[in-house]
């Protein structure tokens, strides 16, 4: 089956992996795409690789750790050589840490080890896309069109190409489906697409908010009223279902359906048939039934609000749409095709950009209201921005909601600004300002000391204080391995050692920390 990510066209793609099975894996799994493979066994020959011919490669995949040259190093060297590669991470942690410091430092995406091929052929598309610019021509015609389909779907997270591939699947037929999931992960934009997807692409598509309905009216509404069938009845309607008749009706919200009316929902499903209020006879309809929900059905079942029999019939094909704090690498591609999107629909019509600290800033946030959320926020940033360019600074609310994120982005100062000269030392206010920074925020300025005895009044090993020092220069650098071997007064081979000896991991310093 084509999948909805299908690549369009074969790119050059640059593997940097100091592994060689990763290498040879990453290799075959991006092969398999049509696109072609260079490979560099660590981030200077990439580097190199990319200087000699900076138009050759669409898209770099790099690996986060690496000894010899970081992940980290080798984006700060991107960028001061000025191309605008889109580089994807591959990292062995997927925690918020590292994400935020990655997309810090210009990272387009993240993959968290071991990656399977659709993950990282997904990243690659997504990549492709925006260095052709098929972003904006695929909004601009979608929103003349008004139809969505499947690639219209901004998604990397394996979730979410998990929810797409049953969609696809589902577009195939008219099975009644129920898409579950929080209020704005995306649950209409699913449903035009399995609409889009089928042999009623060209119907109608009638959305009914059951929620928003009084409930005298429901009725009504969705299946329609002759002249005269109550008191205000003054002319027929003729009901959703009816204006729905051979294409599809997306019922959202079903979970808030009256009783009463969820009987006649039951008829409509089963036979195909729905009962005009005030009519004597019912009228046959061809409809394709997608339902949404943002309650637990069956617990609406258990508790007598909504009918057994009825819930069996919609739950034939049950779509669960992940909330999107639990799909972050979908936020930095939504937070690119939102401001493309608002930006051009402006009156100055300049296409607005999104610089890396916004965008490691929205990544680290959870969005409790999802994807709608988001494109607010979004939205807002960009009629506000004065600038050609979305940075932290216009997303002050978002800020705020992060009370920790301050401290990140004080402590990458350090780190994000030491590629400038690799043997400048930073001024004694400025590292003495740092550290008190650090301190104040802490929980206790005791925190960031080590101690020189143990519990019971000794005086510790040397090898354990020189761990722990270890750990809080990687944790003070935010990971810089050249800046933490620099200021420590080691080389990187002899650090690289020393984290293998004491079982540290470079993207969480602290975990199993004594």
């Amino acid at each position: 089956m084509t999948g909805y990510n299908e690549l369009k066209g074969a790119g050059q793609i640059l593997v940097v992996e100091d592994d060689p099975v990763q290498r040879r894996l990453l290799k075959n799994a991006i092969e398999r795409s049509g696109h072609v493979v260079h490979q560099a066994e660590n981030g200077r020959i990439g580097l190199e690789m990319v200087k000699r011919d900076p138009g050759l490669f669409n898209v770099i995949v790099l690996d986060l750790m690496m000894p010899e040259m970081t992940g980290l190093e080798f984006l700060e060297a991107l960028h001061d050589f000025g191309t605008q590669i889109p580089v994807i991470v591959q990292t062995g942690q997927g925690g918020i840490e590292t994400v935020v410091q990655a997309m810090r430092a210009g990272a387009f995406d993240f993959v968290v080890k071991p990656v399977s091929p659709e993950r990282i052929n997904t990243s690659i598309s997504n990549a492709m896309k925006l260095d052709q610019r098929e972003v904006k021509a695929r909004t601009g015609r979608r929103s003349r069109s008004g139809s969505v389909g499947f690639d219209d779907i901004v998604s990397a997270s394996p979730a979410m190409i998990r929810v797409i591939d049953l969609a696809q699947r589902a577009s195939q037929s008219n099975i009644p489906v129920v898409l579950e999931g929080e209020s704005g992960v995306g649950k209409e934009l699913v449903a035009r697409a399995i609409q889009s997807g089928g042999d009623r692409a060209t119907k109608p598509f009638v959305t009914v908010n059951c929620g928003a309905i009084p409930h005298n009216l429901v009725e009504s509404i969705l299946f329609g009223h002759e002249k005269g069938a109550f008191t205000g009845a003054t002319e027929k309607h003729i009901g959703k279902f009816m204006e729905a008749d051979g294409g599809t009706i997306f019922l959202d919200e079903i979970g808030d359906l009256p009783l009463e009316v969820q009987v006649k929902l039951l008829r409509a499903v089963q036979q195909g048939e729905i009962e005009t209020v005030g009519a004597r006879t019912a009228h046959k309809v061809n409809v394709r039934l997608i339902s949404a929900t943002n309650k637990d059905l069956i617990e609406e079942v258990k508790n007598g609000h909504f009918r057994e029999d009825l819930y069996y019939r919609l739950n034939v094909f049950p779509i669960t749409i992940p909330a999107l704090r639990k799909r972050k690498e979908d936020i930095p591609h939504l937070v690119r095709v939102f401001a493309d999107r608002f930006s051009s629909e402006q009156k100055n019509g300049r296409r607005m950009t999104v610089n890396a600290g916004a965008l490691a800033l929205l990544t680290a946030y959870d969005w409790p209201g999802n994807i709608r959320q988001l494109e607010n926020a979004i939205f807002r940033a960009v009629v506000l921005a004065e600038g050609p360019e979305l940075t932290e600074a216009d997303f002050p609310q978002i800020a705020a909601q992060l009370p920790n994120y301050d401290v990140v982005d004080h402590l990458a100062l350090v780190a994000d600004n030491s590629h400038l000269d690799p043997d400048a030392e930073f001024p004694e206010d400025y590292q003495a300002e740092s550290v008190a920074e650090t301190m104040r925020r802490g929980t206790e300025a005791s925190d960031n000391a080590i101690s020189s005895v143990n519990q019971s009044g000794d005086v510790r090993r040397l090898a354990d204080v020189e761990e722990e020092l270890i750990r809080f220069a990687l944790k003070f650098y935010r990971g810089q391995m050249s800046q933490v071997a620099r200021k420590l007064g080691i080389g990187r081979s002899t650090l690289y050692r020393k984290l293998k000896d004491y079982g540290i991991d470079p993207d969480n310093p602290q975990k199993d920390a004594a």
